[in-house]
């Protein structure tokens, strides 16, 4: 893939996460600015998600711990422990907010 298909995918991705909220109604504020999702909880936690462009990956921060996705066979797989990253966003969501969203319908 090259870069501007990267970006094309990454920013269909983000459009979709925050689609999904927007229909979730949740309780806790996101934004898009420059290639970058942030989720910002009530007690000030977040979790930013965002593109690695010279390594064609997709970084997520939360509260715990980091993580580096890179697309195999249509799906976002963590490179270090083999999570799937729409699977990751939810339980992060839920671990740091409460709040339980169900993101399935994400690319």
């Amino acid at each position: 893939m090259n870069d501007s298909q990267f970006h094309q995918i990454v920013d269909d991705f983000l459009i979709a996460i925050e689609e999904a909220l927007d229909d979730a109604m949740v309780d806790f504020d996101y934004e898009t600015s420059a290639g970058v999702l942030k989720l910002v909880f009530s007690d000030k936690s977040q979790i930013i998600i965002n593109r690695q462009e010279p390594l064609h990956q997709i970084w997520v921060a939360t509260k715990f711990d980091g993580h580096h996705f890179e697309l195999r066979d249509g799906q976002w797989i963590d490179n270090r422990i083999g999570d799937e990253l729409v699977d990751l966003i939810q339980t992060s969501i839920e671990r740091q907010s409460g709040v339980v969203v169900d993101l399935s319908g994400v690319l």
